[in-house]
């Protein structure tokens, strides 16, 4: 497990290693502020070389889902200040995830007055979770006009501006998991006939003006982008499979002459090997490969160079101090579903350490 643990450098991103903690909703976010059991959670975790916080809205109509937080209020800002200050202490470094669920809502999750949005007036099939009435189908999205959209655009640099105020490192733009920038990138979705809908150009248009105008605010070296090729998140529906390929070949591209800091792959197994190469060699900075992997995977894939960077979320959930339990060979924490996006500390900050084990 050698290269996982050495110090990790490209362009202007240095890390204290090649270990990235992925971004998880966890939902404790009461009020949508971040809290004091959000800084201990982060601030246990900080032994990876770069965490990537949970899903944070850029914008209160943004907020599908319970207890989410956001980034858009300076009470927010002050809450991340805190969690920040903790995992730099431990020197590590810290993305916020920008989160617009988009069409994945209910308005019972929104704040007064707001409204779930989307690229098309498509209704997510299934159901959302809602603290007051439980189970709920996702409220049907007003599509955005273009006006709308230039109001998203602006709430994303808005918030890339409040993370920098609450000292965080850089932003990661989520353009994975059927949230807004992929329900645009989806034609089953998005069934516009404006410069943002139709072909590959128009669909990327939105996450590409929301990676150029973030960039321009805060630095390109300060933004990654996370996708996720060929998945069926948030019921997006699979289409052509060589659209797909182009589709995330022509982002790769435009985001490389953008410079930004890196593209965070959430891989899934109907991603094809092309897909991959052609993000890879079409993409110049930090790679970051997502999803099932072991440490042994991990270090393997480091080593024939496919990827920069690793990244485990559920090993991160369950072990506040994985790093050192792969470093120690010691055996991880299991996994309790039950408490994912329970309220409180339980399956959240209690999870045993090593040190606490041994007594």
């Amino acid at each position: 497990m050698e290269k996982l643990f050495e110090p990790f450098s490209k362009g202007k991103l240095q890390l204290k290693n090649h270990l990235v903690m992925a971004p998880m909703t966890r939902s404790r976010a009461i009020g949508n502020l971040p809290n004091s059991l959000m800084v201990t959670y982060y601030a246990q975790r900080s032994e990876a070389g770069l965490i990537i916080t949970e899903g944070t809205a850029p914008a209160p109509e943004g907020l599908g889902y319970p207890r989410i937080p956001g980034i858009y209020s300076e009470e927010q800002v002050s809450g991340w200040k805190k969690v920040t200050e903790a995992v730099h202490q431990k020197g590590a470094k810290i993305f916020v995830q920008l989160m617009h669920t988009g069409r994945i809502g209910h308005i019972d999750n929104l704040p007064e007055g707001m409204q779930v949005v989307g690229p098309s007036d498509i209704r997510a099939a299934g159901e959302i979770f809602t603290d007051s009435r439980g189970m709920q189908e996702h409220s049907v999205p007003a599509a955005l006009t273009n006006e709308g959209i230039a109001s998203v655009i602006d709430g994303y640099v808005k918030s890339a501006q409040n993370a920098m105020a609450a000292g965080f490192d850089g932003v990661e733009l989520h353009g994975a998991n059927g949230y807004l920038p992929e329900q645009f990138l989806n034609p089953n979705v998005n069934n516009r006939t404006d410069a943002y809908g139709g072909s590959i150009e128009n669909r990327s248009r939105f996450t590409l003006q929301i990676a150029r105008q973030v960039a321009e605010a805060i630095g390109p070296e300060k933004v990654g982008v996370r996708f996720s090729p060929y998945s069926t998140l948030g019921d997006l529906q699979p289409y052509d499979t060589e659209e797909v390929h182009q589709t995330y070949a022509y982002l790769a591209s435009e985001l490389n002459k953008l410079d930004i800091a890196y593209i965070h792959l959430s891989a899934n197994p109907n991603i094809p090997e092309k897909t991959f190469q052609a993000i890879h060699s079409a993409f110049a900075n930090t790679l970051i490969y997502c999803n099932g992997l072991t440490p042994e995977t991990a270090e393997a894939k480091l080593l024939e160079g496919s990827a920069d960077l690793m990244a485990f979320g559920r090993s991160f959930l369950a072990n506040p101090d994985f790093v050192e339990r792969i470093e120690k060979g010691a055996p991880l924490n299991a996994v309790d579903f039950s408490t994912l996006y329970t309220p409180d500390a339980a399956g959240y900050t209690d999870y045993p350490a090593l040190a606490l084990q041994h007594h």
